[in-house]
């Protein structure tokens, strides 16, 4: 189902990026004593109790400000209300009930959003009772938690992961979900078009046409293909606007959903920093991928320009050496319809399962060509594995010592075990874990 939102919305310099770093569990957000040092958003994925949900990071608000950058905030953080699902109402519990908290909290009683008044920076708990002064707020019940170390975090998301919607089956039409993405005006609506044979998503020059994502749906050898047209993926500083925003949002939440991404480049610009990050998303979201390098008609070609184009790719981004590229035009037809042979194909080897026997006997034979480094003046021994999971293919290997198998084996791994099994297009993950015998 599509990942929930949960915006954490607050005034100036109450520690909204402190607490969405802890929340999602790494340092994303710029952290700094200075008031409205987030001006956009951060979103990123965050995880409770086995569910997943977005958290988005906005800039504090200041209601009745005439500044410009003031009103600017302020807007972005309203459209977080209108898009999350549940809204965390971040204060300060050192400064106390702010007139600044009073006049946000007027303003999110009008929402028809849940929200839960967060109380920061209350580190003594369970001894300090200063959240108890928000009360006054009139925002139900204050709930301490201290985004410096962590504490009342457990208590809170507990909270939150109730009033999110409830997980539903999935219900999305279609046997497969391929959603196109790429930077804006790469080609992506000119590309579904075209598969479709009739112009069933608006096209134009203009970059960021697509805001929202378009389902259409085909019948290809037998299966119901469900293409997402997504609207194009910028870096986050590149976000101006609240819609163009929350767009991108749409679009991560949709790559989360699909079996394979199309991520369309624009060939006659070359290659862009943009086109490997959006490739990334979609390679770390376990997605099947493939480099649709579109407007292919327009590029000065010589022997060996497509070959020369991929070597690049894969030398700017190792993960590109295993992803198919296809050399395409969506305005002239070229090629295109070989997108649908690639989607299958690399739909396939993503729900590929090998057999247990058969895992065990290549990753011994990988051990015995190449063994594991010592650790401690031990040898690292992985005694048997099996294939836990599909979409994507997902290994756990049994080691003596787990921890000390080093990430450039576990490549070597994951390679050798891709070039076996042919892999291509497909992201492949290794466990390692103690073994019990």
């Amino acid at each position: 189902m599509s990942l929930p939102v949960v915006a954490v919305v607050g005034r100036p310099n109450v520690g909204k990026s402190t607490f969405f770093n802890r929340a999602i569990g790494r340092p994303v957000a710029i952290v700094d004593d200075a008031p409205g040092v987030t001006r956009d958003r951060n979103f990123a994925r965050a995880e409770w109790t086995g569910r997943p949900f977005f958290v988005v990071d906005t800039g504090g608000v200041i209601e009745g400000s005439d500044r410009t950058i003031d009103r600017l905030i302020r807007e972005q953080a309203m459209t977080a209300v209108e898009e999350a699902d549940v809204v965390l109402f971040l204060v300060d519990s050192r400064t106390g009930v702010h007139p600044l908290d009073q006049r946000l909290a007027e303003v999110l009683r009008r929402s028809s959003r849940p929200v839960l008044l967060t109380v920061n920076k209350v580190d003594n708990l369970p001894l300090e009772r200063t959240h108890l002064d928000f009360w006054e707020l009139g925002m139900g019940e204050p709930h301490p938690v201290s985004a410096i170390s962590g504490r009342g975090f457990g208590d809170l998301f507990d909270n939150m992961l109730a009033l999110l919607p409830e997980e539903e089956e999935d219900s999305h039409r279609g046997d497969l979900r391929v959603a196109v993405i790429g930077k804006p005006n790469a080609g992506k609506s000119t590309l579904v078009n075209r598969l479709f044979g009739e112009d069933r998503v608006v096209v134009s020059e203009e970059p960021g046409t697509t805001r929202d994502p378009v389902d259409l749906t085909m019948r290809y050898h037998g299966l119901d293909l469900t293409f997402i047209d997504t609207a194009g993926l910028r870096r986050h500083a590149r976000i101006k606007d609240s819609i163009e925003y929350y767009s991108s949002l749409r679009t991560a939440r949709v790559v989360r959903e699909a079996d394979v991404c199309l991520v369309v480049i624009d060939a006659a610009e070359g290659l862009h920093v943009q086109d490997i990050k959006v490739a990334e998303t979609a390679w770390e979201a376990g997605c099947g991928v493939v480099a649709v390098c579109n407007k292919w008609d327009a590029v000065e070609k010589e022997t060996g320009t497509a070959a020369a184009f991929q070597r690049e790719a894969a030398r700017r981004a190792p993960f590109l050496k295993h992803v198919p590229f296809l050399f395409a035009s969506a305005l002239i037809g070229l090629r295109v319809r070989k997108t649908l042979d690639l989607v299958l194909a690399v739909a396939d080897r993503r729900a590929a399962r090998i057999a247990t026997h058969e895992v065990n006997e290549v990753v011994e034979e990988l051990v015995r060509r190449r063994p594991p480094p010592h650790a401690r003046g031990r040898p690292v021994r992985i005694k048997y594995a099996t294939q836990a999971d599909t979409r994507p293919p997902t290994f756990v290997l049994f080691a003596n010592m787990p921890d000390e198998v080093p990430t450039n084996y576990r490549r070597y791994l994951v390679n050798s075990m891709r070039e076996r099994w042919d892999f291509h297009g497909v992201p492949l993950r290794i466990r390692v874990r103690k073994s019990s015998r």
